[in-house]
C-alpha cells in the first residue's frame, strides 16, 4: 500500500528504504566475492611465474610501476637518485 509519497509503507523501515537498501549490500557482496575469486586467480598466475623461475618481488614491483603516470615515475626515478647518492651509492 503506498503513501501520500507514493512511497511503499512495508518497505520503509525507520525512514530507510530497506529494498533498497538490501540491494545495496546484495550488490557489494557479490563484488567482494569477486574479488576474492580475482585475488585468488591473481595469486595463482604468481604462483606459476614463480615455478618458471621467475622472481615475483620484481614482477610486483613492475607492474606497480606500470600503473603509474610517468611524470610519477620519474619523480619516484629522481628521488631515488638522489637519496641512493647521498648514502654513497
Amino acid at each position: 500500500m503506498a503513501d501520500e509519497t507514493g512511497a511503499q509503507a512495508s518497505n520503509d523501515v525507520g525512514g530507510i528504504a530497506a529494498d533498497q537498501l538490501r540491494s545495496f549490500i546484495e550488490r557489494i557482496e557479490r563484488l567482494e566475492e569477486e574479488k576474492a575469486n580475482i585475488a585468488s586467480d591473481i595469486k595463482d598466475v604468481y604462483a606459476e611465474a614463480k615455478s618458471s623461475g621467475f622472481d615475483t618481488k620484481i614482477m610486483r614491483q613492475i607492474i606497480r610501476i606500470r600503473k603509474m603516470e610517468p611524470h610519477e615515475r620519474a619523480e619516484q626515478e629522481e628521488l631515488l637518485d638522489l637519496y641512493l647518492s647521498a648514502v654513497g651509492y
